[in-house]
């Protein structure tokens, strides 16, 4: 009897955030955070988007972030992050994803509100059931440089089966 491969990925991606007056938006699992200035990378740096990204390299061994999203954002000026994540999904090829969990670190902005959005958009992308992504947050009470306030961080666990 032949049993499925079953896989574990895990990613992690983190970004501070630019200067208070700048005009780039906060954008963490596609939704806009308005409280807060953007995060610095050369993408909208979504760290939900990359930490998936991340944990997709994992399972698969494609070099999404340093591969394909820099190839999109340099060759085509493609920086939204979501486009970055439907293409990891093309290296999975037999595999299929069951389940996504995601953990957030960061004093600001104020997770709790928008993680039922952040959840329903990023089973959108994913093409996944809303049962099957997990999204929680901490504010990291003040111990690392997320924790303070200065920047955002995502860990990223997910299973896939082929």
């Amino acid at each position: 009897m032949e049993f499925p491969l079953i896989r574990t990925g895990i990613g992690q991606d983190s970004h501070r955030f630019l200067p208070e007056e700048s005009s780039k938006p906060c954008i963490i699992g596609g939704v806009i955070f308005e409280d807060v200035p953007g995060l610095d990378a050369d993408s909208d740096g979504d760290v939900i988007c990359h930490a998936l990204c991340n944990a997709i390299t994992s399972v698969t061994g494609v070099p999404i972030l340093g591969g394909i999203a820099r190839e999109l954002c340099r060759k085509d000026g493609i920086t939204d992050s979501r486009v970055y994540l439907e293409r990891s999904l093309d290296s999975l090829q037999q595999q299929r994803l069951l389940h996504v969990a995601i953990s957030l670190e960061g004093k600001r902005p104020r997770f709790e509100e928008k993680i039922p959005l952040m959840r329903s958009k990023i089973a959108e992308i994913l093409k996944l059931q809303l049962e099957q992504v997990g999204i929680t947050a901490t504010s990291g009470d003040g111990l690392t440089d997320f924790g303070c306030g200065d920047g955002v961080q995502a860990f990223c666990v997910i299973t896939t089966v082929g």
